[in-house]
């Protein structure tokens, strides 16, 4: 009996050893699984609690100024033979608070081109402010192509870089010209949102959608040193999807916040409708257009008008009418700040300087900052500067004020935006 004792104890040894083994292995499993499952939904619950963060997220409008003072960035380009035009131009838009870019294209001469350079470093005015700039790089622009919108956001952003504080960006042709003073402007200016957009603008495209949208053009300028006219690709598009067009005047008032966001834009739409617009017939008149409407910090600052009087034919033709002595009543009428097309030395322009700017062809314009002592007619070196924020609005201001307030006051004003 004594040699069945140790047998019985291995019998019930084994199995006793197998059962702790196998409760300690599933007491682990279970403990290990546990703590997964309460790990994974302590970070699901956190993650779910936490917003993404994306860098356009962070960028925001920039404020407008608060100088009860406005400044205004001009554009004031030109091509072969409009040398004189734009110098003309200039001195009438000029006033010491403003920045100026002037540019004549690669189809001006060298020696035209560095003339207005040579008059721009010259002028002692100029010189003393240090307001106006020559591009000196200059661009090949090409008529009704990608070209002159490139050529716009180029002096944009020389002006951005270079030019300070100012409020809004203005682009005009040597063949445009003032019917105000920069008082006169200014003035009237300083009393209404500096977030504004003047930029005549429809979404009813009509005949564009087949004979500017769907076909695709090639400019030149974007890979050429030579000048020549846009060509057509057989292939044709279709109109875009993603974005809705817009078209307009190619003439327009634009606010600082807008051409920091077309420049430097914290989302992509700028980029991807310039894209498109490359390849656009009469891009100037859709691009910033298009931009803006589409861009939902934008739309609402628009204003319907592109403070220019032009004289068309009904219906539009291509090119608007060359403006004579017999539109000037009109153009005074209109209460526009700005006027095209006019030629080079067209007479009407003398009438213009002597009735409504009250300076004579070659000289400023008189305002709060320039004293003539009592001489319409002077002309620098022999100005008296004085204090650039003392307005003398005249007559111009009053028709000014009555456009303006006309259109931001009119009971359709919120229906005329991006519609």
């Amino acid at each position: 009996m004594e040699t069945n004792k140790p047998q019985k104890k291995k019998n019930w040894f084994l199995p006793l050893v197998l059962s702790l083994l196998l409760s300690t292995l599933l007491i682990f499993i279970t403990v290990f699984t546990s703590s997964r499952s309460s790990s994974s939904r302590l970070y699901k619950t956190r993650v779910k609690n936490e917003l993404p963060h994306f860098v356009e997220s962070k960028l925001k409008v920039s404020a407008t100024s608060k100088d009860p003072v406005p400044r205004l960035a001009y554009l004031i380009s030109g091509s072969m033979g409009d040398g004189e035009s734009l110098k003309r131009t200039l001195k009438a838009l000029y006033h010491p608070r403003n920045q100026y870019a002037v540019h004549l294209d690669l189809e001006a001469s060298a020696e035209e081109r560095m003339d207005l350079a040579k008059f721009v470093k010259n002028e002692p005015l100029f010189t003393k402010l240090g307001n106006v700039r020559a591009v000196v790089r200059a661009n090949l622009v090409t008529y009704r192509g990608p070209t002159m919108v490139t050529n716009t956001l180029h002096a944009a952003a020389i002006l951005l870089k270079e030019g300070g504080d100012w409020d809004w960006f203005i682009n005009l042709s040597a063949s445009d010209y003032p019917l105000v003073t920069q008082d006169d402007l200014l003035h009237v200016l300083s009393s209404i949102p500096r977030n504004l957009n003047f930029i005549e603008h429809t979404s009813d495209i009509g005949w564009k959608e087949n004979q500017r949208a769907k076909p695709v053009i090639i400019d030149p300028g974007l890979y050429s040193l030579q000048k020549s006219d846009v060509f057509w690709v057989s292939e044709k598009r279709s109109v875009p999807t993603a974005y809705k067009l817009f078209t307009g005047s190619a003439w327009m008032m634009l606010s600082r916040p807008f051409i920091e966001y077309i420049l430097w834009g914290w989302d992509n739409l700028p980029r991807i409708v310039l894209m498109y617009y490359a390849n656009f017939l009469s891009s100037p008149e859709g691009y910033f257009h298009t931009v803006i409407c589409n861009a939902e910090e934008f739309r609402n600052t628009t204003v319907n008008h592109d403070l220019h009087f032009i004289s068309w034919d009904t219906p539009p033709k291509q090119h608007p009418h060359f403006l004579v002595s017999d539109d000037f009543q009109r153009m005074v009428d209109s209460n526009a700040p700005f006027a095209r097309k006019f030629g080079r030395n067209e007479s009407v322009l003398d009438k213009i300087d002597s009735e409504l700017l009250g300076c004579n062809a070659d000289g400023f314009v008189p305002g709060g900052w320039f004293g003539t002592q009592g001489n319409a007619n002077v002309t620098v070196p022999d100005y008296n500067l004085k204090n650039i924020t003392t307005f003398r609005p005249g007559p111009g201001a009053e028709r000014l004020k009555r456009l303006i307030t006309g259109l931001i006051s009119a009971e359709d004003f919120h229906a005329k935006q991006c519609t």
